[in-house]
């Protein structure tokens, strides 16, 4: 079951494939940046009883999606959880580790599991 997945251990689930193209913005000293729109929360070394959001396991979830951004338009949602980014792995990950694969490239991959759709 994706939503109690023991790290290290197999799984098998249906999972959605999502396409994010991230978006051209500018800071403040007008440099340009990519967008992806969504924040995340959890890893393997964080502690999931401590979830605000009440996540059962270590994996990587998204904890925020901002309106009219680059995850809306590609499908993602809040409480989505993500099982891979670009082909990596993102059940056996630290937190500080999937933020540095999705800052890496401009187009993500994903494949995400989602309550009521891919389990129940």
């Amino acid at each position: 079951m994706a939503f109690q997945h023991q790290a290290g251990t197999v799984m098998q689930c249906l999972s959605i494939p999502i396409m994010l193209h991230k978006e051209v913005d500018y800071d403040s000293e007008g440099r340009e940046m990519l967008k992806c729109g969504f924040k995340i929360g959890g890893g393997i070394d964080q502690d999931c009883k401590k979830s605000p959001q009440g996540y059962t396991d270590n994996g990587i979830y998204v904890t925020e999606v901002h309106m009219d951004s680059a995850a809306v338009k590609a499908g993602l949602r809040i409480h989505d959880k993500i099982l891979q980014c670009n082909g990596y792995d993102f059940t056996m990950v630290t937190h500080k580790k999937a933020v540095s694969y999705i800052q890496k490239n401009p187009i993500l991959n994903l494949l995400v599991a989602r309550r009521g759709v891919t389990s129940t």
